[in-house]
């Protein structure tokens, strides 16, 4: 293990060699300095520092302006404010330039030992905890995944580790995200082979199937519409399980879950088909059929989601069967979100309101398009902070604690997850092919068999067939598809990307969260 370095800064260092030599015993590596400007100057020069020292009464620059240039270079640096002071004013101006820590003093060896294992070593234990920790359920989970798991004990799998995912993300335990990463493949090419085998089973005999997204309304959210207090359907597109965990502990500030619960997306997993499915409360092909003017085919202009709240309108009256009041609102844009935060309690006269909110999806095809969001956003943790920044400081997490405040009922959910795409896999088809990088439906289509789910009749996976020869392939796991055309710039421009319309955890077990207010946690 690498020595902890300690940057310490006083004017009096000399008087502090007990104290240093005690450190030193102790395996920590202490540089000295005696005034604010040489902490700044060792600090910038060592880089690696993991904790600093400061006194707070040095002449020249005082310890409190050390402080806030410090944090300037490095916000997440923990520093220990030292202090003959006691002066209440003093340590407010200290606590509030975000120390980690003060000591009065004179202080004493095991005072400062005591800070650093809290500090410092507490980290790092945490760490190994996690490592060692997740090395035990590794091998659990991989004996697991390959004993052939059902519906249900897929999605356990997947929390599992969408769970030991954050912990090790909040631990930082750079060397496990390998492994992880390593058993999300693993698990994904199991689940891709199960999806495979089970799916059409699923859509010919819905006893066998999980609960999927042409059900997920009339099984989730209708059994809670009551004339006592609204039920508020909250849609986060491409919401997936990891999200909502990092959502929860905001959420739930303000509302308590009463049930976390979860369902599967239909094929393909993209907003036309599995969003369209949930509205309608039917399967595609059933809607291209019943409703043939809302629905249009994958190469034909125009909106593919233009009538969810007339489907939805469908559905109320098959399987409601009694007059409610309900009202769709969608927001695509910035005037739709702050019209949705600043009439929030307008909306409470209803039974039932939904809210489709398309800011997750509009970052994932953002984040393609834009080399700064691929930066920010370069991998999953960083998918999920964005998530998090946006929803905290978004119009609709303020109209949620509005509306908290009228007792109604919360339903979060989504219409699928997304997955970030490694793996390249050709594909030649006709013009009139699907563009989608996760899913092609089309005539005659060309690809590697090892890649793909095939559904050769559409019907039997309740999709529209437009034409006698077409067909739906399905991406499995982390490919995507690629046409030879320019193969070279394309795999550059998506690899790494993050995309839907095919078969993966990610994208298929998907969160279905109700939730209710809590006492006291109204605006």
């Amino acid at each position: 293990m690498d020595k902890i370095k300690i940057l310490w800064a006083d004017d009096e260092i000399d008087l502090l060699k007990p104290q240093l030599f005690f450190l030193e015993k102790k395996g920590y590596n202490v540089i000295t300095v005696s005034n604010g400007h040489d902490a700044i100057y060792e600090f910038e020069k060592a880089g690696d520092v993991d904790i600093i020292f400061l006194d707070e009464s040095m002449p020249g620059l005082s310890g409190l302006e050390t402080l806030q240039r410090l944090k300037a270079l490095k916000p997440s640096l923990p520093i220990v404010m030292i202090t003959k002071n006691e002066a209440e004013k003093i340590m407010e101006e200290a606590l509030g330039s975000q120390i980690d820590d003060y000591l009065i003093k004179p202080v004493n060896p095991n005072q400062i030992l005591l800070t650093l294992k809290r500090i410092v070593d507490n980290k790092r234990l945490v760490r190994e905890k996690t490592s060692s920790d997740y090395q035990v359920e590794f091998r659990n989970i991989m004996v697991e995944i390959n004993s052939g798991l059902d519906t249900n004990s897929w999605a356990e799998a997947y929390k599992r580790i969408v769970n030991w995912e954050i912990k090790i993300d909040t631990a930082r335990s750079e060397e496990m995200i390998d492994i992880l990463s390593m058993q999300k493949q693993e698990a994904n090419s199991e689940f891709s082979k199960f999806v495979g085998k089970q799916y059409l089973s699923w859509i010919k005999e819905k006893d066998k199937a999980p609960l999927m997204s042409p059900d997920l309304l009339a099984t989730k959210v209708f059994p809670y519409i009551n004339d006592q207090s609204p039920v508020v359907f909250l849609l986060l597109d491409n919401l997936r399980w990891d999200q909502w965990k990092i959502l929860e502990p905001v959420i739930t500030e303000f509302f308590e879950v009463e049930e976390e619960a979860f369902f599967y997306s239909i094929l393909p997993t993209s907003t036309q088909y599995s969003r369209n499915a949930i509205f309608a409360g039917m399967m595609p092909a059933d809607i291209a059929k019943n409703y043939p003017d809302m629905w249009l085919e994958d190469y034909e202009e125009g909106g593919k989601n233009m009538h969810e709240a007339d489907l939805l309108g469908k559905q109320i009256q098959r399987r409601i069967r009694k007059e409610i009041k309900w009202q769709y609102k969608k927001i695509t844009n910035a005037d739709d979100a702050k019209d949705l935060g600043e009439k929030a309690l307008d909306y409470m006269h209803n039974n039932l309101l939904v809210i489709v909110y398309n800011f997750i999806d509009m970052l994932s095809h953002a984040r393609t398009e834009m080399e700064v969001l691929k930066e920010l956003a370069g991998d999953e943790k960083a998918y999920r902070s964005l998530t998090y920044s946006w929803f905290v400081n978004s119009p609709v997490w303020l109209a949620l604690r509005k509306m908290a405040g009228q007792g109604m009922k919360l339903i979060i959910g989504t219409d699928h997850g997304t997955i970030r795409v490694k793996q390249p896999s050709k594909v030649v088809g006709d013009r009139n092919t699907t563009t989608n990088l996760r899913y092609k439906m089309g005539k005659n289509l060309q690809y590697d068999p090892k890649d793909v789910l095939e559904i050769k009749k559409p019907e039997e996976a309740g999709l529209p067939r437009p034409n006698l020869s077409s067909s739906y392939i399905f991406a499995k796991e982390d490919k995507y598809f690629l046409y030879p055309n320019n193969y070279n710039h394309f795999n550059n421009y998506y690899r790494n990307t993050f995309q839907h319309g095919g078969i993966s955890l990610e994208e298929m077990i998907c969160p279905i969260i109700r939730l209710a207010p809590k006492a006291g946690g109204r605006l």
